[in-house]
């Protein structure tokens, strides 16, 4: 089976190609790149005015499935995943029962080989039960197949669980992915900590319970050598953390995602559950921050955090209602929208943050378009106005906070292993 991907600019990061030029697929790989491409008996597909890139990858995504397919399934997250242009997604293990064991992961790996679209990639649990108590069966899920291990939204709050989980990733490889949240500073609020949560009469999550985790792991990931990855990075003083730990040549790279660089907690106002979320969203310095580091590269990856709820669980009063929004079928947009066509950062560096550098972090051989590569690639066009329209998602689930919002950008076709798995009509 041979495709023929037509007079499009291709970027690829991995190698520093941006060129208009020709991709020809042969079967799943890659098999050349360069203007002006004749070749008989190809399925044709024409990218003019359209970007070709490396497929893109999420490092986290949530899919329920198993336990929660009410909310989700793999199927359908990976519809969603297909529909915003990522040809990998590498899914929590916040299921039920959890992915802590090497059955659950080969249940999850054969779930996708049926019914999935695009590559799925688990994440193990750092704990049993994400209990934060005793370590998980790390190295049976390792050859399971797992890119990570994490507890998610369960942080572990044990510091010596959190060191002996470090050194036992090491020896693996393994990052070591933490929703850093301290509980105790955190205590039990729904949104930022400032004015809006004192104006709204809603209990506030300080700053300070996310950044004195992340000092304490890469405090950790000093002394063990381990790879620490930062999930969904919301704050200025994380981030200044990070950079400063890089300076020091410590193992840590860090995600951001579309929603806490586009939204601040003033969205509150009104009371949406859709804008509760954990990280809750922060403040205008915040965002600035964030944009900041996604400039400087400081940030090394974008990531949707996609966490879909069903509408019921989201119609609950504020204080009640889940964590969380879906994430996969807006975020290219709203990045090409904020931050490409604000000139704040290249095509290039956002197809860095959205394929070559996450498949880099969690070690996937994916995110590049060189010869002899797997022919994953997310086609879109930058300056395509579209409307978010959650009642066409994909997603079994529509807790969004950008209904309606009209973003320049859009995903055109997603390619995964050489076969079109979505094209926009």
């Amino acid at each position: 089976m041979r495709l023929l991907i037509k007079n499009g600019l291709v970027i690829d990061p991995s190698r520093q190609y941006e060129e208009k030029a020709d991709v020809l697929i042969e079967g799943d790989k890659i098999a050349a790149v360069f203007p002006n491409i004749e070749i008989a008996n190809a399925q044709v597909l024409d990218a003019t005015n359209l970007v070709v890139a490396p497929g893109f990858i999420d490092l986290h995504t949530h899919l329920r499935e198993p336990g929660q397919e009410e909310k989700e399934t793999i199927e359908t997250g990976s519809k969603a995943a297909a529909m915003g242009g990522f040809t990998s997604i590498c899914c929590m293990p916040n299921t039920n029962p959890i992915n802590d064991n090497a059955t659950v992961t080969h249940y999850i790996l054969s779930k996708a080989k049926e019914s999935s679209l695009v590559n799925i990639f688990p994440i193990g649990a750092i704990t049993r039960g994400s209990k934060g108590e005793q370590l998980a069966e790390i190295g049976e899920m390792f050859k399971a197949g797992i890119v990570a291990i994490s507890d998610d939204g369960r942080p572990v709050g044990n510091s010596q669980v959190m060191r002996r989980a470090m050194e036992y990733a090491k020896s693996f490889n393994l990052p070591v992915v933490d929703h850093c949240e301290n509980k105790d500073l955190a205590a039990g609020g729904v949104m930022n900590e400032g004015y809006y949560s004192t104006m709204l009469g809603l209990k506030g999550m300080s700053h300070l319970a996310e950044e004195a985790d992340v000092q304490r792991d890469l405090i950790l990931a000093e002394a063990t050598g381990a790879h620490i990855h930062i999930a969904h990075l919301s704050t200025a003083g994380s981030l200044e953390l990070v950079r400063q730990a890089k300076q020091k040549a410590i193992k840590v790279t860090c995600e951001v995602t579309p929603h806490h660089f586009t939204l601040t907690d003033s969205v509150v106002v009104g009371y949406d559950t859709n804008t509760k979320m954990n990280p809750p969203l922060r403040t205008d310095k915040d965002i600035e921050a964030l944009i900041e580091g996604i400039i400087d590269g400081t940030v090394d990856a974008i990531a949707t955090d996609h966490a879909p709820h069903h509408e019921d669980e989201k119609a609950l009063e504020y204080d009640c209602a889940p964590f969380g929004i879906v994430g996969l079928e807006t975020a290219v947009s709203l990045c090409l929208d904020r931050l490409y066509h604000t000139g704040k950062i290249s095509l290039m560096r956002l197809i860095e943050l959205l394929s070559t550098s996450p498949a880099r972090i969690f070690k996937i051989n994916r995110g590049s378009l060189s010869v002899g590569a797997y022919a994953d690639v997310t086609i879109f066009n930058p300056n395509l106005e579209t409307s978010v329209d959650p009642t066409k998602f994909h997603s079994k689930s529509r807790n969004t906070p950008f209904a309606n919002w009209r973003l320049k950008g859009k995903v055109i076709n997603t390619i995964v292993g050489g076969k079109i798995v979505y094209q926009n009509c």
